[in-house]
């Protein structure tokens, strides 16, 4: 009796597959699609540990011994985070013509709130997961071990950007005021700036005056988000007030998206408008 009332099951729910004797538990999604990447590991002694990193080359690098190429970095680089979306992104629109060639480099999460954040002095920021407060040691082991052995290993340019959202363009904006020679371009989607009680933002015009010119490509957009959007929006305003000479920069506000599809929606239109050919 009870065979036939699994048999039955099964060809009532296909979807499901068998567990343990006499369970069915629904079959694990299908992995997302990606082009095809090289994966590799890189040993951080700024991070005590071992990084996955995953690396779309595009169409025709191996044929074009001669060509190096731009970089763009990613956090959130994992197979099972953004890396598919925006390797897939980057491959349709190179094919199509829509976008120069470039690498993508996916930096895989171990302990993603711990790398994204810098410290901080609020309590309930703390409570985010068990360690915070780890961003500078992140950007040591992006600038001074992974870019040189990214540089190493493939044919590239000086030219490097990165993209990332939440809690990693957070990351971007913070990188983009402490160190704003480690990339050329800055792409923050809906950054998580409410962190430490806005002190990116509270402390933007001071480090903007200081930096008196600069040479990079800042893009900042938001969702419609009440603890990101007006933020981001006053970031904005000191940046109309005091960006130095050099600096292109662009606050693009999408009260259309979320925070859970901004990244999807938004970065193709991005990449598109500031890598085309």
């Amino acid at each position: 009796m009870r065979l036939s009332l699994l048999l039955a099951r099964l060809l009532l729910f296909p979807s499901l597959v068998l567990g343990t004797v006499g369970q069915a538990q629904p079959a694990e999604p299908a992995a997302e699609p990606v082009p095809p990447h090289q994966t590799l590991t890189v040993k951080s002694a700024a991070l005590k540990e071992s990084r996955r990193i995953n690396v779309y080359l595009p169409p025709g690098y191996d044929a074009a011994k001669s060509t190096r190429y731009p970089v763009l970095y990613m956090p959130d680089g994992g197979v099972k985070e953004d890396f598919p979306h925006v390797a897939t992104t980057v491959d349709t629109a190179i094919r199509a013509g829509q976008l120069r060639p470039f690498i993508v480099v996916g930096i895989e999460n171990t302990e993603r709130r711990r790398d994204m954040t810098g410290p901080t002095q609020v309590a309930t920021d703390r409570e985010i997961a068990p360690r915070v407060g780890g961003s500078a040691a992140f950007r040591r082991f992006i600038g001074e071990e992974l870019m040189p052995h990214i540089r190493r290993k493939y044919r590239v340019t000086k030219e490097t950007a990165i993209i990332g959202e939440s809690l990693a363009g957070l990351f971007i904006v913070e990188t983009f005021f402490l160190q704003p020679k480690l990339f050329d371009t800055y792409i923050a989607l809906s950054p998580s700036l409410w962190w430490n009680s806005e002190e990116l933002v509270n402390k933007a015009g001071e480090r903007l005056a200081a930096a008196k010119q600069l040479s990079n490509v800042l893009y900042l957009s938001s969702a419609d988000e009440e603890n990101i959007a007006p933020v981001a929006a006053r970031l904005a305003e000191t940046l109309r007030e005091k960006a130095p000479a050099g600096l292109k920069w662009k606050y693009e506000p999408r009260p259309d998206l979320r925070h859970d599809n901004i990244y999807r929606s938004a970065s193709p239109q991005v990449l598109r408008q500031l890598f085309n050919p």
